[in-house]
C-alpha cells in the first residue's frame, strides 16, 4: 500500500511539474497580459479558453496567442471591456466601462479595429403581419444595400402566389433567381408586401400581408412562410 501511495505521489508531482512547464511555455502575444497564463494551449500559444495577466488582465477565448472570440479585459486603471475580440483587438459587439473625470461612463455597441463606431443597430422590426406562419431575416456578408424576399410554403417555393403588390421607401426593384426585392436601398427602409396565396391544403385562397423596417445597412434576405 505504501509503495502504491509513493508512486501516486511521485506521479502527481511529475504531472504538476509538466503542467506548470507547459503553462510557462504557453505564450500570450499581447504584451500587456503576457506575464502569466492559465488555460488551453496549442503549438506553444494560448488557444481556447484561458486567463492571462500582466499589467492588465483578460479572461476569455484565445486563438494563436491573442484574445479572439468573447472575453473580458480589465485595464490597470480599472476600465473594462466585455465583448467580442478579433486578433487581439475589440471587434464586434461589446461594452466598455470607464471613468471620465471621475464619472462612470459606458460605450455599448459596435467596435472595429479597437475603435468604438457607434451603438448596435436595431434588429429588423415587423410592424404588421397577417397570414404569415413564420419569417426569418438574414444578413449576408456583401457590400450591397438591398433586400431580397423568398416566398415559401411547406418548406418549398410558393408558386401559387397571385396579385403580388410590393412597395418600399427607397431602392429599385430587382430579382435574383426567384428572389425579388429592392437594390440600392437607403437605410432605414420600410417595405410592404401583399399577395394572395392558397393555404397549405390548397383548398382556399387568402390574403397575406407583411410590413417591416430594417435599420442596419447591408445585404438582407427575408424568408416568408405561409
Amino acid at each position: 500500500m505504501k509503495t502504491i501511495f509513493q508512486f501516486l505521489l511521485i506521479f502527481a508531482l511529475v504531472f504538476n511539474s509538466m503542467l506548470l512547464h507547459s503553462q510557462t511555455n504557453c505564450k500570450v502575444l499581447k504584451p500587456e497580459i503576457s506575464v502569466t497564463y492559465e488555460g488551453k494551449c496549442k503549438n506553444g500559444l494560448a488557444h481556447g479558453k484561458g486567463i492571462a495577466t500582466g499589467t492588465d488582465r483578460y479572461e476569455g477565448q484565445f486563438i494563436k496567442g491573442k484574445p479572439h472570440g468573447s472575453g473580458k479585459y480589465t485595464w490597470a486603471n480599472g476600465n473594462t471591456y466585455n465583448g467580442e475580440w478579433t486578433n487581439g483587438e475589440r471587434n464586434g459587439i461589446g461594452i466598455y466601462s470607464m471613468k471620465v473625470n471621475g464619472i462612470d461612463s459606458v460605450q455599448d455597441g459596435l467596435w472595429q479595429n479597437d475603435v468604438y463606431i457607434g451603438p448596435k443597430p436595431k434588429s429588423p422590426y415587423v410592424s404588421y403581419k397577417s397570414g404569415v406562419d413564420r419569417y426569418t431575416f438574414q444578413k449576408n456578408n456583401t457590400a450591397k444595400n438591398r433586400v431580397l424576399i423568398d416566398f415559401t410554403q411547406n418548406g418549398i417555393r410558393n408558386r401559387g402566389i397571385t396579385n403580388l403588390l410590393m412597395s418600399t421607401s427607397s431602392g429599385s426593384e430587382t430579382k435574383v433567381g426567384e428572389s425579388i426585392g429592392y437594390d440600392f436601398i437607403t437605410f432605414p427602409v420600410t417595405i410592404k408586401v401583399r399577395y394572395t396565396s392558397p393555404n397549405k391544403l390548397q383548398t382556399i385562397l387568402y390574403v397575406v400581408e407583411f410590413e417591416f423596417e430594417i435599420y442596419e445597412p447591408g445585404d438582407w434576405k427575408l424568408k416568408l412562410e405561409n
